[in-house]
């Protein structure tokens, strides 16, 4: 295998920072200093500064689990210096008795949207939570300025193309009956394409003024305070890995 794939895989780190270790001459191979083409297999003797790694190393991923604000950029860089929410309190070091890791946000929410965002120390981790093949549910509370009808509703849960995209089945349910011109619904998706729900309601003439994620696969939002981080338990997240690879996931453990 590649050798910034054996070094994600042990928990290293992403492929950019493997790719960095290895530029800078600090991973071996059987004893000679490793190139970028260099190739590994899992029996070789592989070493970061002299350090011997092996796939059995690779430490339990660290998941956390944000309450992101509205106005808040899920990115690690905004050119118009705009909130990113990387910049949030709540990742600031000094605010954490254990040092935070390189943390990746799992999936999206748009400057408008709020709820639960995940984040993982693993990438491979965070590719598998995204993954369409695993599918795992996404619930979200949505107020649109407007109503769908039933035939709509039974539309939504057979699948939409709009705007030349096409998107899976979607549970939307009415909460209760409107108030004024707006309508409160819960959406389950199990994949995240672009403002997916912004714009399924939208093909259906719909506006959407509210979007609060509570749910993401086993994990729920709960009485999370907006803006605060939360670090999900060891034993949940080892139970997500077996479930991740049950749905057909590779490379988590």
């Amino acid at each position: 295998m590649r050798l910034n794939v054996f070094l994600q895989r042990a928990g290293i780190g992403s492929r950019r920072e493997a790719e960095r270790l290895v530029a800078d001459g600090r991973v071996s191979v059987n004893g000679v200093e490793a190139g970028p083409t260099t190739p590994v297999e899992e029996s070789d003797d592989v070493e970061v500064d002299g350090k011997k790694v092996t796939l059995e190393t690779r430490p339990l991923p660290r998941l956390f689990m944000l309450n992101k604000p509205l106005d808040v950029l899920v990115t690690t860089y905004d050119s118009q210096g705009r909130d990113i929410v990387y910049d949030l309190p709540c990742f600031d070091p000094k605010n954490h008795r254990k040092p935070l890791p390189r943390l990746m946000n799992v999936g999206r929410l748009d400057v408008n949207s709020e709820g639960l965002l995940l984040f993982s120390s693993d990438g491979p981790l965070a590719q598998a939570m995204m993954s369409p093949q695993t599918a795992l549910e996404r619930i979200y509370r949505v107020r649109v300025h407007g109503r769908l009808t039933l035939q709509q509703l039974e539309r939504l849960s057979k699948g939409v193309t709009a705007g030349g995209v096409t998107y899976r089945g979607a549970t939307v349910t009415e909460e209760k009956a409107p108030t004024g011109k707006n309508t409160w619904y819960q959406v389950i998706l199990t994949e995240g394409k672009n403002r997916e729900i912004r714009k399924l309601m939208e093909h259906f003439g719909c506006v959407v003024n509210r979007l609060i994620r509570t749910d993401y696969g086993p994990f729920h939002l709960g009485d999370l305070e907006t803006g605060r981080l939360r670090e999900i338990a060891p034993h949940e997240v080892r139970n997500l890995i077996k479930d991740l690879e049950a749905r057909g996931a590779k490379n988590l453990s």
